[in-house]
């Protein structure tokens, strides 16, 4: 729809008329009424209703920036036959919707419209709902494990349970707790509380977040595809030099491309304001107040070059008559100067000579090296009028004005990079997230700017050359190479997704132009800038306000600081329910009563549960934001095998500790059993998180933020002081003597320390933690 709005206009075409005898007639219909078969009439500012097929033109150019993303324009010619491997963009007598005529005028066959052109087949995809992440499938198959554990415990435990009471409601009730207290029901609260106030804070650095789940892909990103205008540079010209046609330093080629910027009106642009702003910055003095304009030939996109007529009063002897000089300069693109130069101006001497196919080629060659280099050119010409007797200029014609010109030399232009890019680059390759620029510009150009900005050119490649690849080789490629260039819409889609699923990657595409749409929706995060088109804004997750890289990397430390607290409660509430959960089947089969009422089973569960709210305020250690962090399909199952045993080992031990020191395994003392089976539960779940969260030695070595160490201190006394008030009383519970305090003691000091050993085994063997 956001695209059909800047399509929808009258379109000229030839349709016949009469039922007897039919009449050819020019009418003008609806965009949507166009269809394949029809002939269409157009001129300069018309769209194109469909991909069209000229079959005439006279002078067209075309602008196709809503598919490339280049502001260069395009030549088209009807009469003309291409050749099967020309890339489709560069088609020069295929003209496609979307685009539109800047000059010139023609007629075409329309050859297919709606669903079925190119512009439509690009879009055809987008916007489709995106499959599961691997944290989504890790969450959704963990889910799915808790819940046959649940199936299997919590029948064993109703059975027991009925068996041992014959009370049928209160076995299924007790049952029911049990199956609540395994269920980690602040998981959805927890991911979304790291999630937003990671979007909180990416505000604060001027970026917004569409998509939450955005930050949590950050952190797994490892690769960054990048356009490079606007990106990596300023996207803004800056003159370099000013040469002659051997490649030296010329002071006159400056002057008169000065004066060419500094007298023509018709319209300013950012090369004219780089010219100016070099020749006052560096102290050249022209003193253009000596010269006059006469008149002014626009530029136009068929000349491609802008010709001023200017006049300067001569030196003459005789102060008492005064005469003047008249000089056209003329300044433009390379190859359409050189086309109405006759001479050349010879360093040495100064003189003026004809010019010579040698010279010619040898000009070109200069152009070839300079575009190579990454700077954009534009030549200089200068032609000494003749006037009448009246003071007119003897040929009005612009065409016959502008030829026979003296060639004069060449300006040169650079889009330099950002200061902030190459430091930028550098901290995201520190973060191992690799950059790969793609783009629709030259490959000259691309690789000049990643020189600049240090990333590496040492596998580059073109769009067109992408194509002659088969599969294989084309994911080889694409893995290897660090700079594509000339790349349609297509192909940068391609790209992504070869990356995603060859390469094992997650990817960041950050584009602005209707051409990256295809690949900012395909990449795992799209990323764009506020000032790029509305359908790329659309389909990204994250919304730039300034183009600045360095926002990139913030995200990034975001995304995995988010990812880390996730797991950390994901790995911590798993290992922590299972073990409560077993040591609830093993003392059920083994006592004669309920170790736990289902209201003491859900209170503890509930204080558990609020204890957790501030683990999205936690601190991440500095090595773990180093790497991308991503799910592993075996890393949850096996972690909850090294470390759920520890937790159920220490509940047994509580349990025999009250068994036998305080005999609490009959009827009479159940209320002192569950007292301390409950405080011992409650603390194990609430202590937990900080032998989890850290790879180091909890208290000793690292210490978690104080929002999750109050959460701790609060929830523990909280635990420790219901047993001793009247609430406890209602709960049913007794009051513990200090003796069972100084067994928890011993008991966390010993569960701290077979923990960390557990820790440290795993390490080693598997060479990370969370």
């Amino acid at each position: 729809m956001k695209l059909s709005e800047f399509v929808r206009c009258p379109i000229k075409v030839q349709r016949c008329a009469g039922r007897v005898e039919q009449t050819e007639l020019v009418v003008q219909v609806d965009q949507k009424d166009v269809v394949p078969g029809d002939i269409v009439i157009f001129e300069p500012g018309d769209l194109f209703p469909g991909d069209v097929r000229l079959l005439s033109s006279k002078h067209l150019v075309v602008s196709q920036s809503s598919l490339t993303g280049e502001s260069v324009t395009a030549d088209k010619i009807a009469d003309i036959r291409e050749n099967r491997s020309t890339p489709l963009l560069d088609l020069r007598n295929i003209c496609f919707m979307g685009t539109n005529v800047v000059s010139g005028s023609g007629t075409g066959l329309v050859v297919s419209t709606g669903s079925k052109t190119y512009m439509s087949t690009i879009f055809s995809n987008i916007g489709k709902r995106k499959p599961p992440d691997d944290f989504e499938r890790g969450v959704r198959r963990i889910s799915y494990v808790l819940v046959g554990v649940m199936l299997v415990v919590v029948a064993i435990i109703i059975l027991t349970e009925y068996f041992t009471s014959k009370e049928l409601s209160e076995s299924i009730l007790f049952g029911i707790s049990v199956a609540c207290a395994l269920t980690p029901q602040m998981l959805p609260l927890i991911v979304n509380t790291s999630l937003a106030k990671g979007a909180l804070a990416m505000a604060k650095d001027r970026c917004v977040v569409k998509s939450i789940t955005a930050i949590r892909d950050m952190g797994s990103m490892d690769i960054l595809c990048i356009d490079k205008t606007g990106t990596l540079t300023m996207n803004r010209a800056i003159m370099v030099d000013h040469l002659d046609s051997w490649g030296e330093k010329r002071e006159k080629v400056l002057q008169f491309a000065f004066l060419n910027s500094y007298f023509k009106t018709d319209q300013k642009y950012p090369l004219d304001d780089a010219i100016l702003a070099y020749v006052y910055t560096n102290g050249y003095r022209f003193q253009p107040s000596k010269w006059t304009k006469v008149d002014e030939i626009p530029f136009d996109f068929i000349r491609r070059r802008v010709s001023v007529i200017l006049e300067i009063e001569s030196d003459s002897r005789d102060s008492k008559s005064k005469s003047s000089d008249r000089f056209m300069v003329t300044k433009g693109a390379l190859e359409e100067v050189v086309k109405v130069c006759s001479f050349i101006e010879k360093i040495d001497s100064g003189s003026t000579t004809a010019f010579s196919t040698e010279e010619y080629q040898q000009i070109l060659n200069l152009g070839e090296e300079l575009s190579n280099e990454g700077l954009r050119l534009i030549a200089v010409a200068v032609k000494r009028l003749t006037k009448n007797k009246s003071g007119q200029t003897k040929d009005d014609d612009d065409e016959i004005i502008e030829s026979d010109m003296v060639f004069l030399g060449l300006i040169t232009f650079y889009d330099p990079p950002k200061d902030s890019a190459k430091q930028a680059l550098w901290r995201l390759a520190e973060k191992g997230v690799k950059a790969k620029v793609l783009t629709g510009d030259s490959l000259a150009l691309a690789i000049k700017v990643c020189q600049e900005v240090g990333i590496r050119t040492t596998h580059v490649i073109t769009g067109p050359d992408l194509e002659l690849l088969n599969q294989e080789s084309f994911h080889e490629t694409v893995q290897r190479a660090t700079v594509l260039a000339r790349l349609t819409p297509t192909q940068k889609l391609r790209v992504v997704q070869s990356l995603q699923t060859a390469g094992n990657h997650v990817v960041g595409f950050l584009g602005d132009g209707i051409n990256d749409s295809l690949a900012l929706d395909a990449a795992n995060v799209g990323i764009s800038v506020d000032s790029g088109a509305s359908v790329a804004k659309d389909f990204s997750e994250i919304i730039l306000l300034e183009k600045d890289l360095n926002v990139l990397v913030a995200g990034v430390v975001r995304g995995r600081m988010t990812y880390g607290n996730t797991m950390k409660y994901i790995k911590m509430s798993v290992i922590a329910n299972v073990g409560s959960v077993l040591s609830l089947l093993i003392a059920t089969l083994f006592l004669q009563f309920e170790p736990l009422t289902p209201r003491q089973l859900l209170t503890q569960n509930f204080l558990y549960s609020v204890g957790q709210i501030a683990i999205p305020w936690d601190k991440m250690e500095e090595d773990y934001v180093k790497t991308p962090q991503r799910w592993s399909q075996k890393g949850l199952p096996t972690f909850i095998l090294w470390n759920g045993p520890v937790c159920t080992v220490c509940d047994v031990a509580a349990l025999l500790f009250l068994w036998f020191y305080y005999k609490a395994d009959v009827v009479d003392m159940e209320d002192l059993f569950r007292a301390g089976w409950f405080v011992e539960g409650l603390l194990m779940q609430t202590l937990i998180i900080h032998l989890i969260r850290t790879e180091k030695i909890p208290f000793i070595q690292e210490i978690a933020s104080w929002q999750v160490v109050l959460s701790t201190v609060v929830i523990s006394a909280i635990g420790i002081a219901i047993p001793c008030t009247g609430l406890g009383a209602i709960m049913g519970f007794d009051k513990l003597p200090l003796s069972f305090f100084g067994f928890l003691v011993v008991l966390f000091i010993g569960y701290f320390t077979i923990g960390q050993i557990v820790k440290r085994i795993y390490i080693l063997v598997y060479r990370k933690w969370l």
